[in-house]
């Protein structure tokens, strides 16, 4: 019975270090988010020439922006331009 008594409380101080880590990374992933959707927005301001330069076009940042809140869309726009460039290469691939 005192083993079991020890066993409680050890998972008990076990956790609380656990659930305050994982409420610090949801903070720090909301935060990172916000800070990336501020950059996605000055994505916004370049020319249709600038982006092209950087693999995007316009169409791409409407498709990225609809992801929610908590999400990065600059990992949508990561997938988006991954996606096109393995097109491109395999459209290279098979004229070659």
């Amino acid at each position: 019975m005192v083993t079991f008594d020890f066993a409680t409380e050890t998972s008990r101080i076990t956790t609380r270090p656990a659930v305050a880590t994982r409420a610090i990374n949801a903070v720090s992933n909301i935060y990172q988010a916000w800070k990336n959707r501020r950059a996605f927005y000055r994505l916004g301001e370049m020319s249709d020439a600038e982006l092209a330069d950087i693999g995007l076009t316009r169409a791409d940042l409407h498709v990225a922006i609809d992801v929610p809140f908590g999400r990065d869309p600059t990992a949508m726009l990561r997938e988006i331009a991954s996606d096109r460039v393995e097109t491109i290469e395999d459209i290279a691939r098979r004229v070659a």
